[in-house]
């Protein structure tokens, strides 16, 4: 919130032209993993609209992305009361021919996984169950699942965000058995669960039919260690869950830097999204330093955007100043008659001339008036909403629809009570 007060989080924009859906789906066709179904419940229409208008394969290939929502059957009439429970609510849909292996992912990671490895770990060990592993260092280890592993790297043991000094020295990892397997340790000696989990088809109904267990990471996954083998598919590349308002707000300007830790332009690794059919961005005399425009853009004379990502649509007025802000753009431009506002006065989408807006994330089809400033104020801002805005995770989100009429002012005045 409040980006998923109109949306669930998997249908929140990412990188300007993508959504966060687009990743785990992108990572299974390029891994030629075609076979896919996405469990959804929480608002979820503009993610149903986002997959059929996106992921439709040939009639040839036998793929398909199938849209399994939370619905009143003749065996439940409830909501899904978690990960593992919306899995089990659809099992009639695992057990049928020819399934031998189910791929549990989550829709809100940004990370590029070859999953064909994991599966090739999967068989060669003969695992009944495999977990993707990220290597990570002891700062990092109480905010994760870590795991314990033998010398064969089966999972011994399992501990949710570890507190004390004594509980990690159990969970450490021999750097050596890591550099083993290919791996560069680099002080990383522990070994973090990244909620991708791969099961024998059979395995994964029996632990879901013979217990009333609701989440994998917290149920399913441990239970699983103590009856079945289960073994860690070892992943060194860049993965991030995108599980705050901070998160995503880092996320997305790591992807606009010189160098990005994770790039989209990976050639024969493409992240798919719905095609969309904008004209060039047309930019004035402008600045731009460290940043991304998306398609559509229009940018006035004089801009400056900076270490920003600026998404679809987006329209900036002239002397238009972002900085480290994420824009994400519009769902349509200013003559277009759904742009139309029932108050006459309310400006247009976009930010208006002379106006600056810094540190901020700026949801979808905003209407931010001239000479408007939004930044944080100096000291500590605590969490809350201040009139139109929410700040979250010290973060300032200006939320979908939202408008600011010309001369708004926040951060340069005592803020609001919260």
């Amino acid at each position: 919130m409040p980006l998923t007060a109109e949306r669930s989080k998997p249908a929140v924009p990412l990188g300007g032209k993508y959504r966060l859906i687009d990743i785990p789906i992108s990572n299974c066709i390029n891994s030629e993993l075609r076979r896919i179904y996405l469990l959804t419940q929480f608002n979820s229409v503009s993610l149903h609209r986002h997959i059929r208008q996106t992921y439709n394969f040939d009639a040839f290939s036998g793929g398909f992305v199938e849209i399994l929502a939370a619905e009143q059957t003749n065996e439940s009439v409830d909501w899904y009361q978690g990960t593992a429970d919306a899995v089990r609510k659809q099992l009639r849909y695992l057990q049928q021919p020819g399934v031998e292996y189910v791929l549990i992912l989550s829709g809100d990671q940004l990370y590029r996984m070859d999953y064909q490895k994991m599966l090739e770990t999967h068989r060669n060990t003969n695992a009944e169950v495999t977990i993707a592993a990220l290597p990570i260092d002891e700062e990092l280890a109480p905010s994760f699942g870590i795991m314990r592993l033998d010398e064969t790297g089966r999972v011994q043991g399992f501990l949710e965000k570890p507190k004390t000094t004594s509980e990690l020295a159990q969970f450490r990892t021999d750097p050596d058995w890591i550099e083993a397997q290919g791996v560069p340790c680099g002080g990383r000696k522990y070994l973090a669960s990244m909620g991708i989990y791969l099961f024998n088809a059979q395995v994964l109904i029996d632990a879901l039919q013979k217990t009333n267990y609701h989440d994998f990471g917290k149920e399913v996954f441990p239970a699983s260690i103590r009856s079945k083998r289960v073994q860690t598919h070892l992943f060194d590349g860049y993965w991030e869950d995108i599980g705050t308002i901070r998160a995503f707000y880092e996320c997305n300007l790591a992807l606009a830097a010189q160098e990005p830790l994770f790039d989209m332009n990976s050639p024969g690794l493409p992240i798919f999204t719905r095609p969309r059919y904008l004209p060039p961005t047309r930019i004035g005399h402008v600045k731009i330093t460290s940043s991304v425009l998306s398609d559509g853009c229009i940018v006035g004379e004089d801009a400056i955007i900076d270490e920003s990502l600026v998404g679809l649509r987006s329209v900036l007025g002239d002397r238009t100043t972002i900085r480290r802000s994420v824009m994400m753009g519009a769902d349509f431009y200013q003559n277009d008659k759904r742009a139309e506002s029932t108050d006459p006065n309310a400006p247009p989408i976009g930010i208006g001339a002379d106006s600056i807006v810094e540190g901020a994330i700026i949801d979808k089809n905003c209407r931010i008036g001239k000479n408007v400033v939004v930044r944080i104020p100096s000291g500590k801002t605590p969490d809350g909403r201040c009139g139109p805005l929410v700040i979250r995770d010290g973060v300032i989100v200006i939320p979908k629809n939202t408008v600011l009429p010309d001369g708004w002012k926040f951060g340069t005045i005592e803020p609001c009570e919260f």
